[in-house]
């Protein structure tokens, strides 16, 4: 890093088993490895704590131990709903306890070099950032999903209020920001993830393996796989589908999956500390989302050198996978076609040799030194001075707004609607 800066990186949480604590902690150690000092701060504990690996070269700070008051601010919408004494009282408490975690928040913002930046991972932690004292600090938002699944959620209209104030606010593609763009986000802008692992010596993708990875929930879509591989079984019974991570619907899954007659040929093993060694072992990759950001496990298989099978559910997996080049992608929810794509991949060795080998060229483009180069960048434009007090966009996309134009950040926010509990996700 050309100036050494201080970085906080603030999310929902920090020790989550989930995709964006550890784009969190990969983030925090590489921008560490620049020279950077990096501070990866959690609103709160996960339910269940998952220790992520890290060098020690940055700090991890949670600014509640747990979280008790309501997750929703309260926001009567009539008089009779404004006579309730024990949602105001309630409403009062999360207000108080709020505070107090921003006041952590603002002496850690406060003890900041200048030049500092505070990227913001998630909405529901941009609450805490707006009550913290951000004064010379420059404010990075972000999500991790596409916009058509925000759009969908109630974090929609608590992203456009909540965000509207950064002074960036990055999807994770060109195509989403585009989207955000349209929707009167002026300061929208992209940033991929940087790939997690390096690529090694390549799968040799001669395994009757099939693997899958991902937390065991609706929108991973692991229902729809089992679908698939009812045809897929029929046709290759040597062939097994290994699934590996946990969630709400394992225990439906697992008895779907015998109920179909398929408890033979799935396998499912559970959270794996290894992704590589797991999917070393496997010929295919399916990710058979329902919705998606910008796929960690993909940039993995891809480093492997794996062809994935993937509903086309989102800009973040047409980003990385082209279809019949370094993947197969196939109409969202379709599963006849999600079995004829695998279908086509276990009986052509030669086919998945040739995706597998460009996707392991393709992925390059996620190089950490590239994303980081392209953080830095940021960071600097950031903090460059406008001109006359005008602001300077970055190429491609629409000013932001001036800091008189912008909502508040710093002042006490009511927070519009949406549970903590579906928040613990990449939001």
């Amino acid at each position: 890093m050309a100036v050494p800066r201080d970085v906080f990186i603030v999310c929902n949480n920090t020790d989550a088993m989930g995709g964006l604590q550890r784009w969190a902690h990969h983030l925090a150690g590489l921008l560490a490895s620049r020279g950077a000092k990096v501070t990866l701060v959690g609103v709160t504990h996960a339910p269940e704590r998952h220790r992520h690996q890290r060098g020690g070269s940055y700090s991890v700070v949670a600014l509640h131990d747990a979280w008790h008051p309501p997750a929703l601010a309260w926001r009567p919408g009539s008089v009779r709903q404004r006579m309730n004494v024990r949602a105001r009282a309630r409403d009062l408490w999360r207000t108080a306890a709020m505070r107090q975690g921003a006041a952590r928040l603002s002496s850690l913002f406060g003890a900041a070099r200048p030049g500092a930046v505070v990227i913001v991972a998630q909405v529901w932690a941009m609450e805490w950032v707006r009550h913290a004292d951000t004064t010379g600090l420059k404010i990075v938002g972000m999500s991790h999903e596409s916009y058509r699944a925000t759009r969908r959620s109630t974090r929609y209209a608590r992203v456009r209020e909540h965000y509207a104030c950064a002074d960036r606010f990055l999807a994770l593609t060109a195509e989403d920001a585009d989207a955000w763009a349209r929707a009167g986000m002026s300061n929208a802008d992209h940033m991929p993830n940087p790939l997690h692992v390096l690529p090694g010596p390549a799968a040799p993708l001669d395994a009757p393996v099939v693997a899958c990875v991902g937390r065991l929930a609706h929108e991973k879509g692991v229902d729809l796989l089992l679908e698939a591989w009812e045809e897929v079984a029929a046709r290759h019974p040597r062939w097994r589908l290994r699934v590996y991570g946990d969630g709400p619907e394992e225990a439906a899954l697992i008895d779907r999956a015998e109920a179909a007659g398929l408890g033979g040929s799935i396998e499912f093993r559970g959270v794996t500390g290894d992704v590589g060694a797991a999917l070393g072992g496997a010929s295919v990759f399916a990710l058979p989302s329902r919705d998606e950001g910008f796929p960690m496990s993909v940039l993995e298989s891809m480093a492997q050198g794996l062809p994935t099978v993937a509903f086309d559910c989102a800009p973040g997996v047409r980003e990385l996978l082209e279809d019949g080049a370094s993947g197969l992608l196939v109409p969202p929810g379709d599963t006849v076609a999600f079995a004829a794509a695998l279908d086509r991949l276990i009986g052509d060795a030669a086919l998945r040799r040739t995706l597998g080998a460009e996707a392991r060229v393709s992925v390059l483009r996620y190089h950490p030194d590239r994303v980081l180069g392209r953080w830095e960048r940021l960071f600097d434009l950031l903090h460059r001075e406008p001109p006359a007090g005008v602001p300077e966009p970055l190429p491609g996309r629409a000013p932001r707004r001036s800091a008189g134009e912008r909502s508040g950040a710093g002042r006490p926010v009511v927070d519009p609607a949406a549970a903590f509990g579906a928040e613990t996700g990449p939001a």
